[in-house]
C-alpha cells in the first residue's frame, strides 16, 4: 500500500451477500429465538434439547431412547446422560416396553407433566412474541418452508 493511499475503514457493515443465504438468515433468526427461549426456560431449568425431549415424551408416551435419538438427531451417549438427569429430577420414568423386552419406554411423572404443561405454554407465548411481525399466514408459510428444508 502506498503511503498516500487512504486506509480503508467501515462505517456501516455491508451484509447484503450474507443476507441472500438461507443458512445465514435461518441461523440469525434461530439465535434470536434460542436466546429468548433459554431465558424463558431458565425458570424450569430446561435447555432447548431438554424441552424437545420432554415434549416428545409428552406427545408420545412410551417413546424409546432410540426413537428420540432418531427424531432429534442426538447421539445415544448424549441422550443417556440427559435421560438420567431428567429421571433424577423426577420429570420422567422408564417403564418396560410392552412389545420389546429389551427396550424401556419413557413416560412423564406427575411433576414432569406439570412442568411440560407450563413450559409448552411458555414456548407458545415465546413463539407468538418472536413472530409478532408476521401475519398468521406468513408464519404458517415460514414453518412450511423451513420443514421443506429439513424433512
Amino acid at each position: 500500500m502506498d503511503d498516500e493511499d487512504p486506509i480503508p475503514f467501515v462505517d456501516k457493515v455491508n451484509t447484503r451477500y450474507l443476507e441472500t443465504l438461507v443458512g445465514y438468515n435461518a441461523r440469525r433468526a434461530a439465535l434470536v429465538i434460542i436466546a429468548e427461549f433459554m431465558e424463558r426456560m431458565a425458570v424450569y431449568e430446561l435447555r432447548t434439547v431438554d424441552f424437545s425431549v420432554l415434549s416428545l415424551i409428552t406427545h408420545n408416551p412410551g417413546i424409546t431412547s432410540k426413537q428420540l435419538c432418531n427424531t432429534l438427531g442426538i447421539q445415544a451417549p448424549n441422550l443417556v446422560s440427559m435421560v438420567n438427569a431428567l429421571e433424577q429430577r423426577d420429570l420422567i420414568k422408564r417403564l418396560p416396553h410392552p412389545n420389546d423386552g429389551r427396550a424401556m419406554g419413557l413416560h412423564l411423572t406427575e411433576l414432569g407433566e406439570q412442568t411440560v404443561r407450563r413450559a409448552e405454554k411458555t414456548a407458545a407465548e415465546l413463539e407468538r412474541d418472536v413472530t409478532a411481525k408476521l401475519s398468521p399466514q406468513e408464519r404458517k408459510t415460514l414453518l412450511a418452508l423451513l420443514k421443506k428444508i429439513y424433512k
